[in-house]
């Protein structure tokens, strides 16, 4: 009986995933930003929905999956030293370029405070560490000037402190803080260069300070908010990071997800992750607009506040069903399915920008290469392959949450619980992650809401309904 249930549920799966290829190719696009005219359709995401939901419940109901927690002790390697020491000068190279600009001042596309930070760093570099392993663990340019100022002291000979003990009580809290503060300044703030300038510098003197008082290690994996939120994607990638010298090991893809050690910041991490995202694309709808208009600053800081702690929530709720573990094992992939969906044509367009700041890197008034005046286009992106990838991205990111869910909330369960209970305590983290999938896939579903602006040709003015980009976060 089961067996021909998997066999008619996996014919389903197949057909659904074949009509989400051949869909895009007749389907009415819909407008993303100036440079790129591709949304979701709505008949790809009915299908990412219909087949988000039969993943799930398949995880649940149909099969029980089970899987051993992975080996933590196998001894891992260093990558090539060039490879170190070119991503530590990378790293560095970028703290200061966003520092030599903001205190030259000017203004062009050319700024990299929002290219280096939000596009490759928020976007990028969470994609890299999510999927192949932890880059941030040598980009990481306050680990570098660290280590600097540490060799420079001993050159001088002058004598540090010895760390403080981090207490224990704080956890990754303070990570987990500065994350949310981080997202208001994305999606409230709307930071640009000059305000992400200031932030950068505070950021900096505070990270050193806190690595002065705790120590560097120690600091970097409970409260610098980039080590922990890379390395919580980090679960999911090829390579773990074995140890704090950037050892690394190769693994399964996922199974990182299964590893122990799940705590309730964590948790809490990346529901504010998943929440942003959800929140980025629907704060741009025209639904949005028509229940909330155009909120000013207060406004819109009270509805983010409230939607990320309705989140976190749910969450913390289905935890005390299956556990601190299952919720971070199920949420973490689809934190990530979301983010390559919403943002891959964000980092695709606007990461083009690098070649305008490489002709003029202190927003001079420079050509030095000739591409000074490059315009980013998403023209040579092939529609149907963006839709497969958003679609692929969402509905894998779930699949993989439901297995990773479902095999920790196995693992977690009391001790001769029957099979039939442990599939009950499984519905809310099935439902909840249904409902999350559903609203995001609808989210890019939607036509963007423009923001009309001034101008003195009323014919040249935009159109209610007309697209564009309205925040250096969106999709």
């Amino acid at each position: 009986m089961i067996a021909r249930r998997s066999a008619r549920l996996a014919t389903a799966l197949g057909a659904a995933f074949g009509l989400a290829l051949v869909v895009p190719a007749a389907a009415a696009a819909h407008a993303l930003n100036p440079t790129y005219t591709s949304r979701l359709p709505l008949a790809v995401y009915l299908v990412g929905a219909a087949t988000a939901v039969a993943l799930s419940f398949a995880f649940v109901i149909v099969r029980d999956v089970r899987a051993a927690a992975p080996d933590l002790t196998t001894p891992g390697t260093l990558p090539p030293a060039w490879l170190r020491l070119g991503l530590r000068a990378m790293g560095l190279l970028g703290w200061l370029w966003i520092i030599a600009q903001g205190i030259a001042g000017g203004a062009s596309d050319g700024e990299v405070a929002t290219l280096f930070l939000w596009v490759y760093g928020w976007v990028g570099l969470a994609i890299v560490c999510a999927i192949i392993g932890p880059a941030w663990q040598f980009i990481d340019p306050f680990s570098t000037i660290h280590d600097i100022a540490a060799e420079l002291l001993r050159r001088l000979r002058i004598r540090g402190w010895a760390p403080a003990d981090y207490p224990e009580r704080l956890g990754r809290w303070p990570a987990t803080i500065a994350f949310g503060a981080f997202v208001w300044l994305e999606l409230v703030m709307q930071a640009g260069p000059t305000l992400l300038f200031v932030v950068l510098v505070g950021y900096t003197a505070y990270t050193l300070a806190m690595m002065a008082q705790f120590g560097r290690d120690e600091w970097r994996s409970q409260g610098e908010t980039f080590t922990v939120w890379f390395r919580l994607l980090g679960r999911l990638a090829w390579f773990r990071l074995v140890d704090e010298e950037g050892r690394v090991h190769k693994r399964s893809f996922g199974s990182g997800l299964l590893e122990p050690g799940w705590s309730a910041a964590d948790v809490t991490l990346i529901a504010f992750g998943v929440a942003s995202i959800i929140f980025d694309g629907l704060s741009q709808t025209q639904s949005f607009f028509d229940v909330f208009g155009a909120p000013s600053v207060a406004p819109r800081t009270v509805i983010l506040l409230a939607w990320l702690g309705l989140i976190v929530l749910l969450a913390f709720g289905v935890s005390r069903t299956v556990g601190l573990g299952a919720i971070g094992a199920g949420l973490l992939p689809i934190a990530v399915g979301y983010l390559i969906a919403h943002y891959l044509t964000y980092l695709l367009i606007d990461g083009q920008r690098i070649l305008i700041a490489i002709s003029d890197p202190f927003q001079k008034g420079w050509d030095l290469f000739g591409t000074a005046f490059h315009q980013p286009s998403g023209a040579w992106l092939p529609p149907g392959i963006i839709w497969t990838i958003q679609l692929a991205a969402v509905v894998g990111g779930h699949m993989l949450g439901a297995w990773g869910g479902h095999v920790v909330a196995a693992a977690d369960a009391p001790a001769g619980i029957s099979a039939a209970a442990l599939r009950r305590r499984q519905l809310p983290l099935a439902v909840v992650m249904v409902a999350l999938t559903t609203l995001t896939l609808w989210s890019l579903g939607q036509a963007i809401l423009a923001t009309p602006t001034a101008t003195s040709d009323p014919a040249t003015a935009p159109q209610a309904g007309a697209v564009t980009r309205t925040d250096p976060g969106t999709h």
